[in-house]
């Protein structure tokens, strides 16, 4: 096969496609040299081609190429005494972790060796020991297993590899376009019901993955059973809730039919809206269109029915009916139709109580945008609806769900757990900051008396704002980010971890003003940890603390670790609460600003988000698994004594965990009990 055979993926720019074919020529020639190489010297010729493979990977189209050339480099040795040699005796579950590979030539044998698989699969090639059928399960379980890398979903470990996930990405990707998803369908099913559980903020890649979902149920079908009814509730939710747009007929037809609907007819309509949105908390395009043809239409007893409202949602509908009925005028949009749940949650919350919140939502309402803080929202999510429409409808979203802001792919955890906490706990002080950014594009904090202003700072780790997030964190991270690192700079010199200061300062007064690390700032070794491990006993645990309940959610520090316990990183959380499960285990539940809190760190330490008494956006482990994977958090000065009654072996229990772990290799020479 010549470089004219390729046939790159489509949707390539002239300029990808000459590189492709240039680098299809050069692969090529390596594999000419590699097939009359002898056997002996077959490892020799191997290189060349993997490294022009690694180039070509990482190009748009190039797995197109490779799969073509893929029975050919087989054949040519370039498997040859590897484990790849042998693709019946592969295992699924390791192509994930070889994909990310730090070596760029494992990662190219595992793309090629899947590009062979993807070519007998779809009858491009033949191999003696691989046929069609059992080439077609290999990819199929090799989707299962990394869904989340198929959809983008980010984690600390994921942004940490760079280019390697978006070759991984680009790799899966390149499969589900050949094989399609409907092989997957019963775990892909599985997991988004797992996200939905959580109430993110975000849910295009979950909107994403459901329509993936209709298009296999369209073109396939499913057998009869869990799996087919879980992924039509799913479907029905988005595109067809109610009994007028069952059969998605489009919001033009779909507002015909309503118009000329009686009063049971209308009621039904909200009350299915209402079940569709609260069962999943997505919400449908024809939900949104509803909401404001009722306001158009003089049909507002049924606003509080589409949302689904309760006890306390109706008595802020009945108090602050006019400044909903312009929220939902403002913020509802078939292009922002998730504002309609968010407004939803934040009556249920009752925070209009709140007397600042009135007046801030009217201030929020004729709100206008200017500069780069306009460019930064029509950047991020298009030219659909106007950016102070996004933003509004972000608000509600986040002040409705604070435990669902996520960081998305940014390094910039302490930026999204802030603004979550302020609108958990400050949410009026929140939309105060977003007034600044909104209207000046700079944003005022002090720290310890210091006035410090966004716009004198330089660029952070957020660069000029991320754009994969929400718009409050779009319009807010970069300037958090900025000033969240001048507060470090403040704090030059000073002994100790630079969070003792910064936190309280920059999240509200109700951070606990003392800080317990369990490192060295300094050496990154283990520091005095026995004592530090008692200290989190004494201020969380009801048994160690004398039953008092956490009365603020706390930010704190975890190191995060994979599956294999492997140390990822430092990475910014809050603790919510601690008390016992159902079962009468006690359990920490945690806000992680990942936009996915289930999360495998290793030994049995498997973040929990739903089953043991979470609520929606929390994720929750055993007290001692939680506490050994933390590094800091906040306590009060006055506290004299750390927990000295509790007993040793519980402390060695916690301790053991994190040193065979992320501390493994943080111990002092000759580490003692370090109380």
């Amino acid at each position: 096969m010549t470089s004219q055979d390729a046939s790159p993926d489509d949707g390539q720019s002239g300029g990808d496609k000459s590189v492709v074919m240039r680098l299809a020529v050069t692969l090529d020639a390596a594999v000419d040299r590699l097939e009359r190489a002898r056997p002996f010297a077959k490892s020799r010729y191997q290189g060349p081609v993997l490294d022009v493979l690694g180039r070509i990977i990482a190009q748009p189209g190039g797995l197109g190429v490779v799969r073509q050339r893929a029975a050919r480099m087989d054949a040519a040795g370039l498997f040859a005494g590897s484990d790849w040699d042998r693709p019946e005796a592969l295992l699924p579950q390791l192509v994930g972790g070889t994909l990310v590979s730090e070596d760029p030539a494992f990662q190219a044998l595992e793309a090629a060796s899947l590009a062979r698989f993807l070519a007998v699969a779809d009858g491009e090639a033949r191999h003696d020991n691989l046929h069609e059928e059992g080439a077609r399960h290999f990819l199929t379980q090799v989707l299962a297993l990394n869904l989340k890398d198929l959809f983008g979903v980010s984690d600390e470990a994921t942004r940490g590899l760079g280019a390697r996930q978006d070759v991984k990405r680009r790799v899966l990707r390149h499969i589900a376009d050949h094989i399609g998803l409907n092989d997957v369908l019963s775990v892909l099913v599985s997991e988004i019901w797992r996200l939905l559980e959580q109430r993110s903020v975000q849910v295009g890649v979950v909107k994403d993955m459901i329509a993936q979902i209709a298009v296999a149920l369209n073109e396939k079908g499913t057998e009869p059973g869990s799996t087919r009814l879980g992924a039509e509730r799913l479907v029905s939710a988005l595109f067809g809730p109610t009994a007028a747009s069952r059969d998605d007929p489009g919001l033009s037809v779909y507002l015909e039919r309503i118009s000329i609907a009686d009063e049971t007819g209308l009621s039904r309509e909200a009350m299915g809206f209402a079940r569709a949105m609260h069962d999943t908390g997505l919400v449908s395009d024809y939900h949104a269109a509803f909401l404001i043809w009722a306001l158009d239409f003089d049909q507002r007893p049924l606003i509080p029915e589409a949302l689904g409202l309760g006890t306390t949602g109706l008595d802020c509908w009945r108090h602050y009916r006019g400044l909903i009925e312009k929220l939902v005028r403002s913020a509802v949009t078939p292009a922002t139709p998730q504002a309609a749940y968010g407004l939803a949650m934040l009556l249920e919350r009752g925070i209009l109580h709140h007397a600042p919140m009135v007046p801030a939502l009217e201030r929020q309402l004729s709100l206008r945008l200017g500069g780069a803080a306009r460019d930064r929202i029509a950047l991020g999510f298009g030219p659909a609806v106007p950016p102070e429409t996004q933003l509004l409808s972000g608000v509600l979203r986040v002040l409705g769900q604070p435990l669902g802001v996520g960081q998305g792919a940014n390094p910039t955890c302490q930026s999204a757990r802030a603004i979550a906490l302020w609108a958990l706990n400050d949410p009026d002080y929140l939309l105060h900051l977003i007034t600044q950014v909104a209207e000046f594009d700079t944003l005022q904090m002090q720290f310890e008396g210091v006035q410090i202003n966004s716009a004198d700072l330089p660029v952070g780790l957020a660069g000029s704002g991320p754009i994969d997030a929400d718009p409050v964190s779009v319009l807010l991270v970069a300037h958090l980010d900025r000033i969240y690192a001048e507060m470090g700079r403040h704090c030059a010199g000073r002994p100790g971890d630079p969070h003792k200061w910064i936190n309280p300062q920059f999240h509200g007064w109700w951070v606990s003003r003392d800080c317990a690390v369990a490192v060295d700032v300094t050496t990154g070794q283990l520091d005095a940890y026995d004592g530090f491990l008692r200290r989190f006993f004494a201020t969380y645990h009801p048994d160690y603390n004398g039953g008092r309940p956490l009365g603020h959610p706390q930010p704190a520090g975890i190191a995060v670790t994979d599956a294999q316990q492997r140390f990822v990183g430092w990475h910014a959380i809050a603790i919510l609460r601690v008390t016992e499960d159902q079962t009468g285990r006690m359990r920490v539940y945690f806000y992680n600003p990942n936009n996915d809190s289930g999360q495998d760190w290793g030994n049995g330490v498997v973040v929990s988000t739903s089953g043991h008494g979470e609520r929606q956006g929390e994720g929750s482990l055993e007290f001692d698994a939680f506490l050994s994977r933390v590094y800091l958090f906040h306590d009060e000065p006055l506290r004299s004594s750390y927990g000295q009654d509790i007993p040793e072996d519980v402390i060695a229990a916690v301790r053991d965990r994190a040193i065979a772990s992320w501390a493994a290799d943080r111990q002092p020479q000759g580490m003692i009990d370090g109380a």
